[in-house]
């Protein structure tokens, strides 16, 4: 004779099932059913719905799970590629607003991007290289390939011209890191993993200027919803080196970090004439305490019991 399954039993079911997509699918596959059979058994008759306590752990678990499954292959070419995805995002969350005005080089620039999230290295070289030179040349005011009226206008997301507080030599500066670091990951032989498509989800947040934070005269402009992004993204690597006890979330925040100095400090060179502010100094800072944090929770000290 065949068990009835009540109303509340499939009812509880469904939805821890529904809790347990938290956890990556290599671990439903090994342990879903065994961890499912133990909810349902260890929980009071008559329920429907999970406890906001096991919703909650089973949330953070999942999470947590998932975080562990990102830490596979070369560490230290591991957070080289995640630093030049950062990186790469960022370029192009920076002319994205501009996609009326230069549409072929957004597409070519998104390519670039596409290249490196899909661990396809050496197409993104030439892509990278293309997008870098029209974009120098955009900075200095001069004309290569295609005709371009400059400056280039402003575009939905933004009030400023394209490169409107930067130089020709911070811009070859910031796709010239690019270029070096994904030769450096094109001449290794470890295997690279493909980057989460949620890289794409922060390209509009990072390229709106956001809320007016900063004084209107202040060069280079820091854009309020990039940096709370920015924030986020390194808070985030912070715990995931606590978690996994792994230093390539920290070496992707370095190369960001740098990437971030060198432009900054380029542009307070003398032909520049440009000067950081508190905010600025600000900012930095609180990018590179967090990319110190990230690089010393992996070494951590065990808690041991005492007897």
């Amino acid at each position: 004779m065949t068990a009835t399954v009540s109303g509340p039993a499939r009812s509880l079911e469904r939805r821890y099932r529904m809790l347990l997509l938290a956890y990556p699918p290599s671990y439903r596959r090994a342990h879903g059913d065994e961890l499912l059979d133990v909810l349902l058994a260890t929980t009071e008759a008559d329920r429907a719905v999970p406890s906001a306590r096991e919703a909650a752990g089973l949330l953070i678990g999942g999470a947590r799970a998932r975080v562990i499954a990102l830490t596979r292959g070369n560490v230290a070419r591991d957070g080289l590629h995640l630093g030049l995805t950062a990186v790469a995002v960022g370029n192009l969350a920076t002319i994205l607003p501009f996609a009326a005005e230069i549409p072929f080089w957004i597409t070519l620039s998104a390519l670039s991007v596409l290249a490196i999230q899909r661990a396809w290295v050496w197409p993104a070289i030439p892509l990278t290289a293309a997008v870098s030179m029209k974009m120098v040349a955009i900075a200095g005011g001069w004309q290569f390939a295609e005709p371009t009226l400059l400056p280039v206008t402003p575009g939905v997301l933004t009030d400023r011209a394209l490169f409107s507080d930067s130089s020709p030599v911070a811009v070859s500066t910031a796709y010239g890191l690019m270029i070096v670091g994904l030769l450096v990951l094109g001449t290794g032989r470890a295997t690279l993993h493909r980057r989460s498509w949620w890289w794409w989800a922060a390209l509009p947040v990072a390229a709106w200027a956001g809320p007016a934070w900063m004084p209107d005269d202040s060069q280079p402009v820091i854009s309020f919803s990039r940096m709370v992004l920015e924030f986020g993204l390194f808070a985030g690597a912070v715990v995931a080196g606590y978690l996994t006890r792994d230093l390539r979330w920290a070496l992707g925040c370095a190369l960001y970090l740098g990437a971030t100095s060198v432009t900054f400090g380029v542009l307070t060179l003398p032909e520049d004439g440009l000067s950081l502010t508190s905010q600025h100094l600000a900012y930095w800072a609180l990018l590179a305490l967090l990319t110190a944090a990230a690089a010393i929770v992996p070494f951590r000290q065990r808690k041991h019991v005492l007897d």
